[in-house]
């Protein structure tokens, strides 16, 4: 019998697996990895040395100690969150991004039923880049951003994902006070465009790994 940290871990894993097998069925590379340093292994495996990979507003892809490792090896990572970069260079980084060999990016939510990608944005860039790029996707997402089935997947995105990603940009919508989406007009909403991917785009190879732990919003 498995103890009750045994049994979380089988039953993540056993979810994570069959949301790939569903992505791998709308003609997704999906895979599951049992924890943030396999999804690490895993992205690195994936990613050549020598190309370039742009990297979007993430807290998921750097939890994974991914753009470092990237770097380290000798990468060229287009990102915007660089402290050092001046406000008014920010577009030009998400071009920079959008035309890199590979656009690695999390996701708000995954629902289970359907595999469908689940995406809110602000300024449209990561939502943008992940719709259409010249290079490859990959996404990765921690084992909480799967919900039951889409419209869930949707709710997830507005009131689990959104809250804490306005704070942490030092936003003041109503949600960052309430934890939860109200569907404001504030200048500092940040679910301005939604996104819904239920297979990949038209000849572009695109790639999920799911793994079993929670990681990001």
């Amino acid at each position: 019998m498995a103890d009750m940290y045994q049994a979380k871990e089988i039953s993540r894993e056993a979810l994570g697996r069959s949301v790939c097998k569903v992505l791998a069925s709308h003609g997704f590379h999906a895979q599951y990895a049992q924890d943030r340093e396999a999804a690490l292994e895993a992205a690195l495996e994936l990613i050549p040395e020598g190309e370039s990979v742009g990297v979007p507003g993430t807290v998921t892809v750097r939890e994974t100690g991914l753009i470092e490792a990237l770097k380290k090896r000798g990468s060229k990572v287009a990102e915007h969150w660089d402290p050092a970069l001046d406000p008014k260079d920010r577009p030009a980084r998400f071009v920079e991004q959008l035309m890199s060999d590979w656009f690695v990016m999390s996701a708000n939510a995954v629902s289970a039923d359907e595999g469908v990608l689940v995406n809110i944005d602000g300024t449209g860039n990561r939502v943008g880049a992940m719709s259409w790029a010249p290079g490859k996707l990959l996404v990765i997402a921690g084992i909480n951003k799967i919900a039951p089935d889409t419209a869930s997947a949707i709710r997830r995105a507005r009131d689990e994902a959104a809250p804490p990603n306005v704070l942490r940009l030092g936003g003041k919508a109503p949600c960052a006070s309430v934890g939860r989406c109200v569907s404001c007009n504030s200048p500092d909403r940040v679910c301005r465009i939604v996104s819904l991917m239920e297979r990949p785009p038209i000849g572009r190879e695109c790639h999920v790994i799911i793994v079993g732990e929670e990681l990001g919003y």
